[in-house]
């Protein structure tokens, strides 16, 4: 048996974690319990500076000598004081933007933290959660009845790109504001993302979107042969 803490961006992506992801691996007997930090004395979730995230990993890994710890946070808003953002931002490839950043971030938490390599294994989601839910738009649309006309619109946006994970980064084209702006009601992230993604299923979100893949990849070769 392995517990993984997963480090999750919010609200929304912790209940995708406990309700989508989790339930997968638990037959691995790999065991995900995610976390979302608190980012001020009366709020949790949001952006998670990095002086912050190493304050809990080093919590988290050194209280907690078997457990192995993860994260789920998005690309889109990430703080500037991660390692490695500025080389990061200079790579053509949303997966090798990613990766770098994954990178550096093991690189140094593993530093400063003094732990075993294999206790951590950072993820960050190209662009943000929300654009996993472009992985079967004609599920998506599923959720809410009167989301059905929209279907051609959300067509057309996944099609613009070359994966879900590549739908870009500014405020106003982020996935999840796409979802906002397009649909009536309204897209609201704790009540339709996670439902959402239950309808889309982990297996379609894991064929489109190749570095979600590797995550899950990742999180299921933690099991026992």
């Amino acid at each position: 048996m392995v517990e993984v803490i997963v480090f999750a961006e919010g609200p929304t992506e912790e209940k995708f974690i406990k309700l989508v992801v989790a339930p997968n691996l638990k037959q691995l007997k790999v065991f995900l319990k995610p976390e979302t930090l608190r980012t001020s004395t009366d709020a949790k979730g949001g952006a998670v500076n990095f002086d912050r995230l190493k304050f809990y990993a080093r919590n988290t890994l050194r209280g907690k000598r078997d457990v192995v710890l993860s994260t789920f946070l998005d690309l889109y808003g990430l703080t500037t004081d991660f390692p490695k953002f500025v080389e990061a931002k200079q790579k053509s490839s949303v997966y090798a933007r990613a990766s770098c950043l994954e990178d550096g971030l093991h690189e140094a938490l593993i530093d400063q933290i003094g732990c075993q390599p294999d206790r951590f294994l950072p993820h960050i989601q190209p662009y943000e959660f929300e654009g996993l839910l472009f992985s079967d738009v004609e599920a998506l649309i599923g959720v809410e009845p009167t989301w059905k006309k929209y279907l051609n619109e959300l067509d057309k946006v996944r099609k613009a790109f070359e994966t879900p994970e590549h739908i870009n980064d500014s405020y106003e084209t982020k996935p999840s504001k796409r979802l906002e702006n397009l649909l009536q009601p309204k897209y609201h992230k704790i009540r339709h993302g996670p439902l959402a993604a239950e309808h889309i299923t982990l297996a379609a979100m894991e064929r489109e979107c190749v570095h979600f893949r590797g995550w899950m990849d990742k999180l299921r070769g933690l099991a026992a042969p």
